[in-house]
C-alpha cells in the first residue's frame, strides 16, 4: 500500500468513524427522548387519578350536602374544601400540561416546530412540578387546621359507619388518601421529567454544534 494510500484510508476511516459518533449521540438521544415521553405519559396518568378520585369526592359532596336547617345533616356547618379543591386544580394544570407536551412530542406536524417544542419540554414538566407541589403543600396546610374539617378528616373519621347509599364515607376516606398519596408521589416523578428534559436539551444542543462543526470542516479530497 502506498503512502497516498494509506493517507486516504486513514482519513476514510476517520470520516467513518466520526459518522458512528454522530450516530451515537442520535440513538442517545431517541433513548433520552423515549425515557422522557414514558415517565411523561406515567405523570399524566397519575394526574388523571388524582382528578378523578378528588373530583369525584367533590361531587359526592356536592350532591349529598344538605342545608344546616335539615334534620341529620351528613356534613358539618363548618366544613372546609379547600384542601380538595386544591387536588382538582393541581392535578388539571398537571394533566394540561402534560397532554400537551405529549402532543408536541408525538405529531410529527407539531414536532417540526423546533422552538415551541423545546420550550414545552422544559416548560411543561416544570410547571406540572409547580402545581404539585403547590397543590400538596396546601393540602397539608389547610389540613392540619383543627378548627374545621375536611373531606379527609370527616369521612375518615366516619368511614366505620355503614352506608347503603351515599356519601359512602369509607370509599370517600379512601379517595381522599388515594388522591393525596398520588400527589405525593407525583412531585417526584415531575422533578424527574424535567431532569431528563434538561439533560435532553443539553444533549441535543451538543449534538446540533457537533453537526454544525461537521458541516463547515474541510473536507479532504
Amino acid at each position: 500500500m502506498t503512502t497516498e494510500s494509506k493517507r486516504g484510508y486513514a482519513s476514510s476511516f476517520e470520516a467513518n468513524s466520526e459518522d458512528l459518533h454522530l450516530q451515537s449521540k442520535i440513538r442517545i438521544l431517541r433513548m433520552v427522548d423515549g425515557a422522557r415521553v414514558g415517565l411523561t405519559v406515567l405523570a399524566l396518568s397519575m394526574g388523571i387519578t388524582i382528578l378523578g378520585v378528588s373530583g369525584d369526592a367533590l361531587a359526592v359532596y356536592d350532591t349529598t350536602h344538605v342545608p344546616h336547617d335539615f334534620l341529620l345533616p351528613l356534613w358539618p356547618d363548618q366544613f372546609n374544601l379547600r384542601p380538595t379543591v386544591a387536588l382538582v386544580v393541581g392535578s388539571a394544570i398537571v394533566v394540561v400540561a402534560n397532554a400537551v407536551s405529549l402532543l408536541f412530542s408525538k405529531v410529527q406536524s407539531l414536532r417540526g416546530k423546533v422552538a415551541i417544542h423545546t420550550s414545552l419540554t422544559f416548560a411543561a414538566p416544570l410547571v406540572g412540578l409547580i402545581a404539585a407541589i403547590i397543590a400538596m403543600v396546601f393540602f397539608y396546610a389547610v389540613n392540619a387546621s383543627a378548627t374545621n374539617d375536611t373531606l379527609l378528616s370527616w369521612t375518615c373519621r366516619w368511614k366505620a359507619v355503614p352506608m347503603l347509599q351515599r356519601p359512602h364515607f369509607d370509599t370517600l376516606c379512601k379517595e381522599s388518601w388515594a388522591g393525596l398519596y398520588m400527589s405525593i408521589l407525583l412531585v417526584p416523578v415531575e422533578a424527574l421529567v424535567l431532569a431528563v428534559a434538561v439533560w435532553q436539551m443539553k444533549q441535543e444542543r451538543h449534538t446540533n454544534a457537533y453537526v454544525s462543526a461537521r458541516k463547515g470542516a474541510p473536507t479532504m479530497s
